[in-house]
């Protein structure tokens, strides 16, 4: 392993976090907030450590792709453990257990909250919160790639162990104009959400905060009741793009280069929509007697789905009492998650088809020994290898969340509350059911199911194996 690479990688990403706690920094400057002078120390230290850990001398420049995986992984570990300490500083958020819950949940764009009171925090520091969660929704690893050349070609190792889905490919052959791509496309889409905001008479602070938690699909919002007391244009705009940004990004690079073809001729996409209008269109049904009007019914259906299978976690109703029916579909939607390539977390689309096919042509060889049966995506067929990963993936998933479930059940809550925590977590949702429903939060729990709950949503935002190899014991062997 390239030790000292990976401490210069490690380096590069915390002084890129010290620029942007400049960013809440000048927020308090704005609003005259005492509590932003901890944002300048911390990027003092930020900027300090970053720096001693860039000067680190690397005589090799090779880096695998096991290196790769402990690189993004300890990199999140960083800036969240350093993201946390302004908000404990301050004493806006003592417990730094809870602080780094917080930080952990911004940057890995969960939205989960131990906050009991979201609008007790100065506007830096709801700044701040928000700004995590469009760090991290495109990849903070993308971020320095698309500002620091220093990795060349290799850098696809980074890019493979941060970005969501079971494959990822350059979207040009040059890894750092790739980035600069996504990252053009992200800035873009996040700035015209802005506007729309503002055009809606939402104000400038409040447009901007959410904006980050849409486009990162991170689900903070800056006051209590979430998206509930914005204006139904509001919540309509929030729904349409909180859909768009759990699309994968390819798909938009293709239609800017007028490859129409390459762009609607995705499974994934498709699926990703059937199952957003279907489940939009049961919800609303089962929800009717609920609501005053079937466009009421309509409006809060789509927009619930759109946050829950995108990972976003904004709410404009209590949905922990709608009824059974849609509280279960609810609870799939977490699984099944976005598309592979997006802002938004959960299993991904791409994996449930790749392993619906799969068990189809298994089941076909049963019937028909004989017979050659591959899985097909989009017209090209998918390699074994690729196959391999879904099932290992799947099969660590289910693990993980078995493990976890068990461990947070110690806290001796109810299983709705105990089984959509971990969910909730690990597939970077934010709000599950019962007591982390839309209307409560996770302050309650022990520090042990904190504890838990903050690796889950790591490893869940890392799509798992970054954060495994970095806890194998063999991964620290020297070769």
């Amino acid at each position: 392993m390239n030790k000292r690479l990976i401490l210069n990688i490690i380096g590069d990403v915390i002084l890129i976090e010290a620029a942007m706690m400049l960013l809440p920094l000048l927020v308090g400057g704005i609003y005259r907030e005492w509590s932003a002078i901890y944002f300048l120390m911390m990027a003092a230290v930020c900027g300090i450590l970053g720096g001693c850990l860039c000067k680190v001398p690397s005589k090799r420049k090779n880096m695998y792709p096991k290196d790769g995986f402990v690189a993004v992984a300890l990199c999140w570990i960083c800036i969240s453990l350093l993201g946390a300490l302004p908000f404990t500083l301050s004493g806006e958020i003592p417990s730094y257990v809870d602080a780094v819950f917080e930080m952990v949940s911004g940057f890995t764009t969960t939205g989960s909250s131990i906050l009991t009171n979201v609008e007790g925090l100065s506007h830096c520091m709801l700044f701040w919160r928000s700004l995590s969660h469009w760090i991290g929704g495109m990849g903070v690893l993308v971020f320095m790639l698309a500002l620091l050349p220093t990795l060349g070609g290799q850098a696809i190792h980074l890019l493979r162990a941060e970005s969501p889905g079971p494959t990822v490919d350059k979207v040009v052959p040059k890894m750092r104009t790739s980035a600069e791509i996504l990252y053009i496309i992200y800035t873009a889409m996040t700035l015209v959400l802005v506007v729309l905001y503002l055009l809606g008479g939402m104000p400038l602070f409040d447009s901007i905060c959410i904006a980050f938690g849409t486009a990162g699909t991170g689900g903070f919002a800056v006051t209590n009741d979430s998206m509930m007391h914005y204006s139904t244009y509001i919540q309509s705009v929030t729904t349409v793009f909180m859909i768009l940004f759990g699309v994968n990004f390819s798909v938009y690079f293709f239609l800017l280069k007028r490859k129409l073809k390459l762009a609607f001729r995705n499974t994934e996409l498709w699926v990703y929509l059937a199952v957003i209008a279907i489940s939009t269109g049961v919800i609303a049904v089962n929800i009717r007697s609920q609501m005053p009007s079937w466009f009421q019914s309509v409006h809060h259906s789509a927009f619930t789905v759109g946050s829950i299978i995108t990972t976003t976690g904004f709410g404009t109703v209590n949905f922990d009492l709608w009824p059974e029916l849609s509280r279960v579909i609810l609870c799939f939607l977490m699984i099944m998650g976005a598309c592979a390539g997006s802002t938004g977390g959960g299993f991904k689309v791409s994996r449930v088809v790749m392993l619906l096919k799969f068990a189809k042509n298994e089941i076909s060889r049963a019937v028909h020994p004989n017979a050659v049966k591959i899985v097909r995506m989009d017209g090209k067929q998918v390699s074994n290898d690729v196959i391999q990963n879904v099932l290992v993936f799947t099969v660590v998933y289910i693990a993980i969340v078995l493990v976890s479930v068990l461990l947070v059940s110690l806290d001796g809550y109810d299983a709705s509350t105990t089984v959509t925590s971990v969910l909730a977590t690990i597939n970077n949702i934010g709000p599950g059911l019962g007591v982390v429903g839309p209307y409560g939060n996770f302050a309650s729990l022990s520090v042990l199911s904190k504890i838990v709950l903050t690796l889950d949503m790591l490893i869940g935002r890392l799509e798992i194996f970054p954060m495994v190899i970095l806890l194998t014991p063999s991964t620290w062997l020297k070769n």
